[in-house]
């Protein structure tokens, strides 16, 4: 490799043995380029343990500048370089046929189907003594359904709909029992056996959203890093993006502080949790608390800022956005969570019915998922 540096013939050091050899050095270049977005200290770090030598992060730093290796920031207003296949891909918005449903002539859009309901019937269909229910529990289910799809409030549902005040209190009822979160968990534990995943997730992602709220009243508070009036839904999900756990609290709360409780819940309901990723804002205290309290690790995925790059090479511009492992799962789930016209704003007083929808809604999307037959694997 030639030297950029115009010091050839001169040893490094004038007279000090070199501390890498040329293939270690060969090595330490190609660990770099193989891991654009990683800091010198996180990369001497793995450097030190794949090849044993002893090395610090500033020599680490020469010996890239000598390669030619130099470190170049990300500009967030760039696009990709013509001829990656980011750039090229047709540009799809919205929904595909294949998310939309017409409904037919008895149930609306938002109400379930045959196959989506037999998987559940027996959580709300439940025999014993005492007066026939007067309205069938699937229909209160779908009535639920419309309120959160189409945002409309309790007592503007439709006429074939049971009526408002009964659909209203079953969904209380349903809501103080917990009856949305176990069927949370159930289709979940569908879901990951149907992707062949254990059923006790191991990782967990955590992240908060601040949402506004409506002029209905309830607690609220002010997030001054988003400029929001609300509250925060802080939410932690499985590496696939699944519910584990969820806490909504005023938005004024921090979110290390609001996330303990959060984890709490989450480590009680799976113990199986070893590792949980989570953005800067649970650096710190945090991190230290939740390995004192349960013995579960906190890994913190940085955005990156800077990459290394090859000063040999044409300099290409980094995309406007850039994927962070993990943590892009649960900011998924968020959007998810937003489609609703009932949650794209907190419309609800009471802190438990907030939560109730938001395990509604996850619960819907899987019981779409897993109403669809599943896709036979290819044989060779």
């Amino acid at each position: 490799m030639a030297d950029t540096t115009g010091n050839e013939g001169k040893g490094r050091g004038r007279g000090r043995p070199p501390k890498l050899s040329e293939e270690q050095q060969a090595d330490l270049r190609n660990l770099a380029l193989a891991n654009p977005h990683m800091s010198v200290e996180d990369l001497t770090a793995l450097f030190v343990k794949q090849s044993g030598v002893e090395i610090g992060a500033s020599t680490v730093r020469g010996y890239l500048k000598e390669m030619g290796v130099v470190r170049v920031r990300i500009k967030r207003s760039a696009t990709a370089p013509a001829g990656d296949p980011q750039r090229d891909r047709p540009a799809r918005y919205g929904y595909t046929d294949e998310h939309r449903d017409e409904g037919d002539v008895q149930r609306y859009p938002a109400g379930l189907t045959d196959p989506e309901w037999d998987i559940v019937a027996d959580l709300f269909v439940v025999a014993g003594p005492g007066r026939p229910a007067k309205y069938a529990r699937r229909d209160l289910v779908d009535a639920c359904s419309y309120v959160v799809r189409s945002g409309c409030p309790w007592r503007m549902l439709p006429k074939d709909l049971p009526p408002w005040q009964n659909a209203y209190a079953h969904f209380r009822r349903w809501t103080r029992m917990g009856l949305f979160e176990k069927m949370h968990d159930r289709l979940r534990r569908m879901w990951r056996e149907r992707e062949h995943r254990s059923p006790e997730p191991t990782g967990a992602v955590i992240d908060s959203q601040s949402v506004k709220t409506s002029e209905q009243g309830g607690p609220k508070g002010y997030d001054a890093g988003k400029k929001v009036k609300g509250r925060k839904r802080h939410i932690i999900t499985d590496t696939l993006g699944l519910l584990l756990a969820v806490f909504i609290h005023t938005a004024d709360v921090q979110d290390r502080d609001g996330a303990l409780p959060l984890i709490d819940d989450a480590v009680e309901k799976y113990p199986s949790i070893k590792k949980v990723y989570a953005d800067s804002a649970y650096a710190g205290r945090y991190a230290k608390d939740v390995k004192h309290r349960h013995g579960v690790d906190v890994e913190v995925v940085r955005r990156p800022t800077s990459r290394w790059h090859d000063a040999q090479l044409p300099l290409f511009e980094e995309p406007a956005f850039v994927v962070l492992p993990k943590r892009w799962v649960v900011e998924r789930t968020h959007a998810w969570s937003g489609r609703p016209r009932r949650l794209a704003k907190d419309q609800d007083r009471r802190l438990d019915v907030a939560t109730a929808w938001i395990w509604f809604t996850e619960a819907r999307i899987l019981l779409r998922r897993l109403a669809q037959p599943a896709a036979t694997p290819v044989v060779a």
